[in-house]
């Protein structure tokens, strides 16, 4: 991966999540910068050996690949003394989420190199699933610079309309509450049969991590295929697919799913 001085805007969970994955492949710690408001954030980021500051636009100005790392809602007003920066040879890469390109280029009329990515939690510990976009004009050693950086913390995938990026937040950047949600309802059946919740905790969350080896070890084999061979007929997993089935589960899926891509689709209009 190409060293550049990379400046965050913003320290949250993403941004340290990025940070300890890129300095745990061996990026330099002074090629990174970090700029944050609260003083405690500076601070941890400070004692990685990383550069941190407050001034949003100064830190832009001096790096060659800028991250906004903020929350929707208040993307205009960081953005608004970016704007005064000149981002012509920079490039600019958001995982604010429902943030179009075409907003962020209005927001930063310079910037000419842009790519919107939609990264989730569990790139927190390096397991994360990265959708990533970008528009024509942006240049393929960017594109390239943007999938390294999401890939020290797990996995990535381009997309190749803009609009796909809403299910993108529906399939990877919000579903692990989806899977938490199973895993909560499953602990709490569990304990209704007198089982210690350490003990249900143990046995779903382990099952959980099996199951997803089984898939990723085998991509080969259709995700029905997997299902069918632990499926004898007429046994107790069959007894169990065979409530979910009555109850509707594919459905209840979906429609969770699309609730999820109309809410992403509105978040898009209203900053």
């Amino acid at each position: 991966m190409q060293q550049k001085l990379i400046a965050f805007i913003g320290g949250g969970n993403m941004a340290q999540a990025i940070v300890f994955g890129l300095l745990k492949q061996g990026y330099p710690a002074a090629q990174i910068l970090v700029n944050d408001p609260n003083e405690e954030k500076r601070a941890y980021f400070a004692k990685l050996g990383v550069q941190t500051a407050e001034n949003n636009a100064e830190s832009a100005a001096r790096a060659e690949v800028v991250v906004l790392a903020v929350k929707p809602q208040i993307i205009a007003d960081v953005c608004a003394p970016l704007s005064a920066v000149d981002f012509s040879d920079k490039l600019l890469i958001s995982i604010a989420a429902g943030i179009s390109t075409a907003r962020l280029q209005a927001l930063i009329p310079s910037a000419k190199s842009v790519v919107r990515v939609m990264p989730n939690t569990p790139a927190l510990v390096g397991e994360g699933m990265a959708g990533l976009f970008a528009p024509e004009n942006t240049p393929k050693t960017d594109r390239t610079f943007a999938q390294a950086l999401l890939n020290a913390v797990g996995k990535t995938q381009w997309v190749k309309e803009e609009n796909q990026m809403h299910a993108v937040t529906a399939a990877s950047g919000s579903s692990p509450a989806y899977f938490f949600l199973m895993l909560e309802a499953m602990q709490q059946a569990l304990v209704e049969m007198n089982m210690e919740a350490d003990t249900a905790r143990q046995f779903v969350q382990q099952t959980m991590l099996g199951a997803a080896k089984m898939v990723v070890e085998n991509p080969q084999t259709a995700l029905s295929t997997l299902r069918e061979n632990v499926t004898s007929k007429g046994g107790t997993t069959a007894a169990a697919l065979e409530v979910f089935h009555r109850q509707q589960f594919n459905h209840i899926v979906a429609e969770a799913m699309q609730a999820c891509v109309a809410r992403s689709q509105e978040m898009e209009t209203l900053f």
